[in-house]
């Protein structure tokens, strides 16, 4: 981290995936002394901070869609020696999520910035599916043409160790439907709702997953992972 004479930093902040038990107690120390709180969704973020005892704070939204034009405004405080923590709505902040560009511009400019260790879609849905975990790759949202996302799939086939994907319980079955068409004994898991009441972990080869969730409608936030044949 840069030392700033002035005092001003960034922190990003994972917050929960679905427990709120989950948020770790230097996060909540450090959204306590922040100055201001830049959030992917401040009406989202607003009960996790009420539940934490945190009010009257500055909220400023900081999303896909503003992030750019937004972000001058957040490093003028931090050079003014502001303490900016950055949220997402769940998980950690740049993982598929705004805080890629606070990183780069925090690097470019010299600015201080701390990433803070904390809950994770990505390694909960990895350690719990059982798949490899020697060596694994996140790839983020699959694409929505069908064309690349079967490409992604096949060539997750042939590397080594597990993929990991972040997928739409509205397009899980087209998903399935792809890759069993091509490969119905690929090995999948689809972990969904990690964390909540409701988590399911669902093991088994394309077809199977397929013809459970044609029967089963998928529901809720699902990571997708396929291991290597």
């Amino acid at each position: 981290m840069v030392e700033d004479p002035a005092g001003g930093r960034f922190v990003l902040v994972p917050t929960p995936i679905g427990n709120m038990g989950d948020i770790t107690l230097r996060a909540i120390e450090v959204l306590k002394e922040a100055s201001r709180i830049a959030c992917e969704d401040t009406r989202h973020s607003s009960p996790l901070l009420a539940r934490l005892g945190i009010s009257g704070k500055p909220l400023v939204s900081l999303h896909d869609h503003n992030e750019a034009r937004r972000l001058p405004e957040l490093l003028d405080a931090v050079r003014g020696g502001e303490t900016v923590a950055v949220i997402t709505d769940a998980g950690m902040p740049a993982v598929s999520d705004p805080g890629y560009r606070v990183v780069q511009a925090c690097i470019e400019q010299e600015l201080p910035f701390e990433v803070l260790p904390g809950p994770s879609a990505v390694l909960v849905a990895l350690v719990g599916s059982g798949f490899p975990v020697h060596a694994f790759r996140f790839l983020g949202f699959l694409p929505i043409k069908k064309g690349k996302r079967l490409a992604i799939l096949e060539d997750s086939l042939e590397t080594e160790g597990t993929s990991i994907f972040f997928e739409s319980p509205h397009r899980l079955l087209s998903t399935l439907e792809l890759l069993a068409g091509k490969h119905p004994h690929a090995p999948c898991c689809v972990a969904r709702e990690l964390t909540k009441k409701f988590e399911t972990y669902h093991r088994g080869s394309a077809a199977e997953l397929l013809a459970h969730f044609q029967a089963h409608s998928p529901k809720g936030e699902i990571v997708f992972l396929v291991r290597s044949s």
